[in-house]
Parts: C-alpha cells; structure tokens; sequence
C-alpha cells in the first residue's frame, strides 16, 4: 500500500517543474521542538489566546517570557532532520522555488534551504514595541531564560519578531508567498494541519490555479479530499523517500 503511494508521488514530483513547500510545526518535531496542538503539544490545557496576542503580551508580558522559556532551549539545540534536508535537496535541484514556513526555528536555512518565506516571523531579533529598536534576538533570549527581562532604554517592552495570534502577516511577505503559490505547478503541504489563517487559506489559491496538491501529514486537513494525494506519515521518514523517488524517475526518463 506505501509503495503505491509512493509511486503517485514520484509521479508527482516527477511532473512538476515549480514545486513550492508549506511547512508547520510538524516538519521540526523529528528535530525535538514539540508541536503546538497536539494532546502533548505547547499549547497542551493553555488557552493560546490568553498568552500568546499582542494585547496579552502588553498586559502580561512575564506570562509570555515564562510560556517561551521551555521552548528556547529545544529550538537553540535543534538540527535540521532529513525532511528540512530533502526539502533543501529538492531545492538545489532547481525544482523547489520557495518554502513557505510556520515554523520559527530556522531549520529551513540551516539545512540549506535559500528561498524561505518565514511567515510566522522568527527568534533571531526582537523589537521594542515602543521605539522600534531592534536587538538580536539571542540577547533576549538569554534574559528570558534566566528569568529576568529588561526593558528597553525608552521603557519598552521587547517582543520576539515573531507574529502573534491577533498580529497581521507582514504584507510585503504575505504577497510573496501567494505570489509563489499562485505561480507552482505543484504545492506539497507538510507538517501542518492547516488550522491557522490566513496561511490555511494558501493551498486554496493553488488550487484555483490548477496546481498539483501532495499532502504530506500525520493528522488530517480539511483539504485531504480535494488534495491529488494524502500521505498520513512521519515527514521525517515519507518526505525523503517521496523526494528520492521524484529524482528516481527524472533520472531515468
């Protein structure tokens, strides 16, 4: 039954020449960053909505600093795992022409990826939500580890230039990554449930485009019946495989 679908997917990959990627949390667990909603996840007996909003950060920031200091750590130790590698494989074979990520980690880069879209922002900075000033991020970091944050010079708070539950998507960026969806002859979804706009709403916009959809996922999307092929697997384990067969059957054509 693997192999068949597998199969499919070479075909896929095969066919297609302007591949764009949609990642989530899912493609970084191998690497040890725990996911947000599953039953062990970081968001686990939290409501989300009362930590992680730009009004309850300004509100409660400690609250914030404690949430993300259990997640610093597994991020900074992180490697990227063999479907960040694939993906980047994919890629330097002039096949992927963007990847499109939730995920904050930087995984996407370390494994060599060039062309990623960080959607959901990202931990290398942060800014002073009054003056704007901007510090590396590992400086925050740091103070949020060791529990104790200080404010900016102005009397600011520091946030991490990550985007929050009621924060826009930076809309330079958001056109880019529909600009890349709507152009892709094929759009392979990974490591994400699709539940969070307005990335959710991406692949639909693939699809008005006559675009190939693969969807490559432990746990279902709402999407899996309009999707060309559903793979329910470890990404770590089916990602690289899929890609391998792709390159398989291009080589031997």
């Amino acid at each position: 039954m693997l192999n068949a679908v597998y199969d499919r997917a070479r075909e896929l990959i095969g066919n297609a020449q302007r591949i764009v990627a949609l990642t989530g949390a899912g493609v970084s667990c191998p690497s040890g960053i725990p996911d947000f909603r599953s039953p062990d996840g970081l968001w686990a007996g939290i409501d989300p909505f009362a930590i992680a909003t730009l009004q309850s950060f300004r509100s409660n920031p400690q609250r914030f600093y404690a949430w993300l200091a259990d997640l610093i750590d597994p991020i900074l130790n992180a490697q990227p795992n063999p479907a960040h590698r694939a993906l980047a494989e994919l890629e330097q074979a002039g096949r992927l022409t963007a990847i499109l990520t939730q995920n904050i980690d930087g995984l996407h880069q370390r494994a060599g990826s060039r062309r990623v879209f960080e959607l959901h922002g990202h931990v290398r900075s942060a800014t002073c939500l009054e003056c704007g000033r901007q510090i590396p991020g590992a400086a925050l970091l740091r103070e949020i580890r060791r529990r104790r944050v200080r404010p900016c010079s102005c009397g600011g708070l520091f946030k991490p230039d990550v985007v929050l539950f009621d924060e826009a998507l930076p809309h330079g960026l958001l056109w880019l990554a529909r600009e890349a969806v709507a152009t892709c002859d094929l759009l392979i979804v990974t490591g994400t449930a699709l539940e969070v706009a307005p990335v959710c709403d991406l692949p639909m916009l693939a699809l008005h485009n006559n675009a190939r959809l693969l969807i490559i996922n432990l746990s279902p999307t709402y999407l899996d019946a309009q999707a060309d092929l559903v793979v329910h697997a470890d990404v770590a384990e089916a990602l690289p495989a899929v890609v391998q067969l792709g390159f398989a059957r291009t080589c031997h054509e």
